[in-house]
Order: C-alpha cells, then structure tokens, then sequence
C-alpha cells in the first residue's frame, strides 16, 4: 500500500515546500512507498486531512486535526518542521515507517 502524504505549514507556500522535500528524502530513506506528497496551508490541509493517510504539521496546530485523527489518519506534529532526524523518528515511532514499506 502506497502512503498519501500531506504537510502543512500556515501559509502554504514556502516552508510547506521545504517539509514536502524533506518528507521525499525521509520516506526515500526509510524505504516507504509514496503515491503523492501534497503540500498547503493549514487552512486547506485541516478540510482535506482525512483523504490522506500521513500529515505533518508544525506542533501548535495539532489539534486542528482531532477529526482527522479520529478517522485513523496519522496526523504527526513536528518542533522543527525541516528536520530530516525528527520526521525520521516520528514516521519511526508511530509506525508508519513499516505501516508503509515499499
């Protein structure tokens, strides 16, 4: 099974980018296997979160994704947004990392 994978920063525009490349080069690593990264605003990715089975999203706004989590999707909060070790560790310890191998 091919993972969908969302990132969100507060704009959309740039830092969204940057955590779109860093989660290609982290699934790469780990040997997942990726349909699709899309990268938005939170304003977008809070509507959308439930198509998607992976979402990253800075850690002050978790909890915009409460439904999207009740509906099984791996929401991840990160502190640092374009760090390879910690969305490394994250996909790790939530399981998605072997949830998702290619």
């Amino acid at each position: 099974m091919n993972a969908k994978i969302l990132v969100a920063c507060a704009n959309g525009a740039g830092t969204s980018l940057m955590m779109k490349m860093t989660a290609e080069r982290v699934t790469k690593k780990l040997g997942m296997a990726v349909a699709d990264i899309h990268h938005c605003a939170i304003s977008e990715a809070v509507s959308s979160a439930r198509q998607y089975d992976i979402v990253f999203a800075p850690l002050n706004f978790i909890n915009m994704y409460d439904s999207a989590k009740a509906a099984g999707v791996n929401v991840i909060g990160l502190r640092n947004v374009l760090s390879d070790a910690e969305m490394e560790q994250k996909l790790v310890e939530t399981g998605a990392a072997e949830k998702f191998k290619a």
